[in-house]
């Protein structure tokens, strides 16, 4: 118990320093993104998408909606995270601007893959997003380690997301 207690300093100073209502921005941008994605895509799931042949580890439908949401808020985090740092101004610039270019290829890929109806464009669309993901993991690294490391399982799911996208524009 006292060991525990002795960490609490450390973790209400950390709080003192967090500021909420740029965390409460970062994160909003990213859900935000993950609107306008969905702009293209919620329409598209019960007509064009249902009548897709799909491989058989597609996951069910449900199951997007909560892993987005969930990756939006991890990336929100981390976007936090390199605003706030103290970065040298070139590497804090560099890695702001992979980040956006990546939001953008996110939006990009649902309003080309479920806007568009087209899983061989996507697909070229999702090879370069997880291009920049990578580079904004990379570019993250140097300035906060945390940042990057909580943008690994958003990369991991857009691998999972781009090998069912190859495997759509394939069967289809």
């Amino acid at each position: 118990m006292q060991v525990f207690l002795c960490g609490i300093p450390a973790i209400v100073e950390s709080m003192k320093r967090l500021k909420i209502p740029s965390l409460i921005l970062s994160v909003g941008i990213c859900l935000f993104a993950g609107a306008l994605g969905s702009f293209f895509t919620t329409p598209s799931i019960p007509t064009w998408y249902s009548g897709l042949i799909k491989p058989s580890f597609n996951p069910p439908n449900w199951i997007f909606g909560p892993v987005w949401t969930t990756l939006y808020v991890l990336m929100g985090v981390s976007f936090y995270m390199i605003l706030a740092s103290k970065a040298k101004k070139h590497l804090h610039t560099e890695a702001v601007q992979f980040f956006v270019a990546q939001l953008v290829f996110n939006i990009l890929w649902s309003a080309i893959f479920f806007g568009w109806k087209s899983p061989c464009l996507a697909f070229g669309s999702i090879v370069a997003l997880w291009i920049l993901i990578l580079f904004t993991i990379m570019r993250f690294y140097p300035i906060r380690k945390a940042a990057a490391f909580l943008l690994v399982p958003y990369i991991a799911w857009v691998s999972f997301a781009a090998v069912l996208n190859f495997f759509i524009a394939t069967l289809n």
